[in-house]
């Protein structure tokens, strides 16, 4: 398994992911602009060479929020999703972040046990924030160690 930072190359394949994985997926517009972003932390990950998912955030003020995680159902359960966070926390460390940050939907349960195990903790929760079925999300954040 690799992962690298999101290329243009990619977009095709993160609009396929984005339409099986969400109710209001990113247009290919949006990812493309993301590519100039200079807040934009987007990562591609690869396994046996095939495109198996992506993780976007946008670090602000040391401040990340990660925007979406997703991963292609064939390669679920592989650690796809587990390399794409190490390779973000990895990056925030280095740019001296102080706090990642995401909402994740309540009955997304292997997501929030996945976001747990790595440290984030329920901050409270947006009402309502989901749509198609709405749903509230659960607002998680893990504070990074700074020097």
């Amino acid at each position: 398994m690799t992962v690298r930072p999101m290329r243009r190359e990619d977009i095709s394949s993160i609009v396929q992911l984005e339409k099986i994985c969400f109710s209001s997926p990113w247009s290919q517009d949006t990812l493309l602009s993301e590519l100039t972003n200079d807040t934009a932390r987007f990562f591609s990950a690869f396994y046996h060479e095939n495109f198996a998912g992506y993780l976007g955030a946008n670090n602000i003020c040391g401040e990340v929020y990660i925007g979406n995680i997703a991963v292609f159902p064939e390669f679920r359960r592989l650690h796809i999703a587990t390399a794409l966070l190490e390779n973000l926390f990895d990056s925030a460390q280095k740019e001296k972040a102080n706090l990642i940050t995401l909402e994740v939907r309540l009955s997304n349960l292997p997501a929030i046990y996945l976001y747990k195990k790595f440290g984030f903790f329920s901050m409270g929760e947006r009402p309502n924030f989901y749509s198609s079925p709405t749903e509230n999300a659960l607002i998680m954040t893990k504070y990074l160690q700074t020097d």
